[in-house]
């Protein structure tokens, strides 16, 4: 199954930036983490790669301890 999304761009006076979102069921199958760093590789104009830079492992949920 796939999930369409849409590119998007804003443009600066002296710049520009683009987006792609992932929807949350992609996020959540590859495990990603708030604030991981991914490379991206272009295989050709058609082939996005996506690559960890590092291995993160995932910690189970932290508790918050009562007083």
């Amino acid at each position: 199954m796939g999930y369409p999304t849409k590119v998007q761009v804003i443009q600066r006076q002296n710049s520009e930036q683009w987006y792609v979102n992932f929807p949350a069921a992609i996020a959540h199958a590859i495990e990603f983490q708030k604030g991981e760093v991914v490379e991206w590789v272009l295989q050709d104009k058609n082939t996005l790669i996506l690559k960890r830079v590092q291995v993160v492992e995932v910690a189970p949920a932290q508790r918050k301890k009562k007083r």
